[in-house]
């Protein structure tokens, strides 16, 4: 009895080890807060979770594992599993897709954002680039062009930027760079508290982060139309620990991907920029609009230069950059409405 009794006993304990051998969990390293920017994450874990049965968890933190600017780091070394981050942060750990943060690049929407980032990320050199840190790419963040928010003096034309300290990264600070403006490049974290004690007079960002990071709060005017481009800010995954997922587990995440990016447009469109309008005009905010012929010229200095410099100085350092420019733009073109 007491035999039988130990039998059964290893055999619970053996389907237990069973069950917990099953089980996966990831930690997932954001920053900020739940938000617009963040939802096709978090549609993601709920997506794993449901077709897992739960035993696939994505364990989400807002700052609690990694600085937003190291999270590449993070992913590189398996401090966690998955992270968001974006490109021009750090431009010189991932050269190949800073090309979407190209200024005027001509992006419309958010579909044609998504369609243009997933293209890149599946090509071999972004692939290959990002393998240096151990990731892989698994899906974008799309984001409408920027503009920009400000304090002080409302400028009545682009020249009024000149000598303006403002924040700006990646492309939209090399655009901004061209009329004259001061840019800075500093994480989302650290603009209103930047924007508040005066050390820039504009932040340049998306609407979502606007509401969300409280620029609105301080901001006297905003820019309507400027559109110089948008950021990439891409969410990717260790490649150790994607390899090392069960088939059913590695399933269930890549085939959540497109259901989770669906949700995240859905968001962003429909309850996003449904409220942008009237946290503008709840708070006075001043909307400035340039004329189209001034934007033109806008584009037409800065847009050539940028896309050349940028070929210039990656090909310098290995890329395929001319190919993957006209990767990126004929994907442009291809998607057009």
């Amino acid at each position: 009895m007491k035999t039988a009794l130990k039998g059964g006993v290893a055999v619970a304990l053996v389907a237990s080890f069973a069950a917990e051998a099953m089980a996966e969990e990831w930690n997932v390293s954001l920053w900020g807060q739940r938000r617009a920017f963040t939802e096709h994450v978090e549609k993601l874990a709920e997506l794993v979770s449901e077709k897992t049965g739960g035993d696939f968890t994505l364990n989400i933190s807002y700052g609690g594992l990694s600085n937003n600017r190291e999270n590449l780091d993070g992913i590189s070394i398996g401090a966690f599993e998955m992270a968001q981050f974006c490109a021009g942060y750090h431009e010189d750990k991932n050269p190949s897709i800073t090309v979407l943060e190209l200024p005027f690049l001509g992006v419309g929407s958010l579909e044609q954002e998504r369609a243009v980032s997933q293209a890149l990320y599946a090509h071999p050199a972004a692939a290959g680039d990002l393998a240096r840190w151990n990731a892989t790419l698994l899906m974008p963040s799309p984001l409408p062009q920027y503009n920009f928010v400000g304090v002080g003096d409302v400028p009545a034309a682009l020249a009024d930027f000149d000598g303006m300290a403002v924040r700006a990264t990646g492309g939209i600070g090399r655009a901004m760079e061209a009329i004259g403006a001061v840019p800075t490049s500093m994480s989302a974290t650290e603009v209103r508290q930047a924007l508040d004690s005066g050390v820039v007079k504009a932040v340049s960002f998306a609407p979502h982060a606007h509401m969300s990071f409280g620029t609105i709060e301080t901001g006297e005017w905003w820019t309507a139309n400027m559109n110089p481009g948008t950021v990439n800010c891409p969410v990717v995954v260790n490649t150790d620990a994607l390899n090392g997922l069960s088939e059913d587990h590695r399933t269930a995440l890549l085939g959540s991907v497109d259901e989770a990016l669906d949700y995240y447009i859905d968001y962003y469109n429909n309850q996003t920029m449904a409220a942008w309008g009237p946290a503008l005009e709840e708070r006075g905010i001043e909307t400035v609009a340039f004329s189209d012929d001034a934007i033109a010229a806008f584009r037409d200095t800065v847009a050539g230069p940028a896309a050349a410099a940028w070929v210039e100085a990656n090909t310098a350092k290995g890329l395929p950059a001319q190919e993957l420019y006209d990767f990126v733009t004929a994907k442009i073109a291809e998607t057009a409405p």
